[in-house]
């Protein structure tokens, strides 16, 4: 029966099993349809209500953050540091785990495939989501489909550098010199499709050099092959180059930056040293990703640690120790800046000739 005052509205049942009260009056196949619909949605529930579960505990294990890159270059150190801050700001510590290999293809299909649970990211160089598929016809992932985008880290402005050995001081007394010497000098790469690989192979094209390709594992045995002599000359970042610079074993001619560097004042841009080609202005971008599906608050949460990290005191000293420009930008202008860029490099791998190695 219905009773009155507190009663009122309560769905109860008489004793002839009759619904009374507000849903005597559903219809029976409408009531039938109702539940079905409840049925329905309590597995789209159950994942918002997991999803929302993981966002509020995330995160509460170590996250593994793959380096396609070998331990010593600036990648590296970066990721490392990040690592370091992370850790501070969640209380989970994030472990480092270098997979080069491939022009850091290697390391980056891994991340691809790891399971999209937050818990493995991937820290790397443009190379393996952008030059790479524009020079490699069957690529073992898709960097539009198999990764989320977070945020770029930093931009990295590369030095042409000499080893000591090299009889020039300048961009115009090294060209003299390889033009002399052509076909007898080598140049190294800290992979195949890297931003470094393609500015030196165009530099080889566009003056005829004839120069040849010894490309690395990875930024530190490039910089180690350039010091000892295996090669003659190397692009790389300001910061792997520092100490090197200032042992005397290896000499910068120039930067490929719009302007001059902090770290290296009395070096001059590559317009300043006379090459002026617009393919001698491209940056090598240091970006964060994770593999794609992974939970979308997730992403958010990561973006903004990450965007508070990277602009954080301890870490604006270290970019400025590696001649990094931090960005920490969003994931939607970081996805922005790959499809504008994309064209750019396309262009910069027809010309330099270096789509054919």
């Amino acid at each position: 029966m219905i009773g009155s005052g507190g009663d009122h509205g309560r769905i109860g049942q008489s004793r002839s099993g009759r619904l009374h009260g507000p849903g005597r009056n559903i219809p029976k196949r409408r009531r039938h349809m109702l539940i079905r619909c409840k049925r329905a949605l309590l597995p789209v529930m159950a994942i918002i209500w997991g999803t929302g579960s993981l966002a509020q505990t995330y995160p509460d294990k170590p996250v593994t953050l793959i380096v396609p890159a070998s331990a010593g270059g600036v990648v590296d150190a970066l990721a490392r540091a990040y690592g370091d801050e992370f850790r501070k700001l969640t209380g989970q510590p994030m472990v480092v785990v270098n997979k080069p290999g491939a022009s850091a293809m290697v390391g980056t299909q891994m991340a691809a495939r790891s399971a999209p649970d937050g818990y493995t990211l991937l820290m790397t160089q443009a190379t393996s989501i952008l030059n790479g598929p524009l020079m490699t016809k069957k690529m073992p992932y898709d960097a539009r489909r198999d990764l989320a985008f977070i945020t770029q880290v930093g931009t990295g402005n590369l030095v042409v550098a000499v080893g000591k050995d090299v009889p020039a001081r300048n961009m115009q007394e090294f060209i003299a010199w390889a033009k002399a010497n052509r076909g007898q000098v080598n140049y190294g790469s800290y992979g195949v499709g890297g931003t470094a690989h393609l500015v030196s192979a165009y530099l080889s094209s566009s003056r005829n050099l004839e120069m040849s390709h010894v490309p690395y594992p990875g930024e530190a045995p490039e910089i180690q092959g350039l010091a000892g002599g295996a090669v003659q000359c190397a692009i790389a970042s300001a910061g792997a180059l520092a100490p090197h610079l200032a042992s005397g074993r290896v000499r910068a001619l120039a930067v490929i930056a719009d302007k001059r560097l902090a770290a290296l004042p009395d070096v001059p841009t590559m317009a300043e040293a006379g090459l002026r080609d617009p393919e001698f202005r491209p940056q090598s971008w240091i970006v964060l990703m994770a593999p794609a599906g992974t939970p979308q608050n997730v992403l958010a949460f990561v973006e903004k640690t990450s965007r508070d990290i990277i602009h954080s005191t301890p870490m604006k000293a270290r970019f400025q120790a590696y001649g990094i420009e931090p960005v920490g930008n969003s994931s939607a202008e970081f996805r922005h800046n790959f499809e504008a860029l994309m064209p750019v490099m396309e262009r910069l791998i027809k010309v330099s000739g270096a789509a054919g190695e």
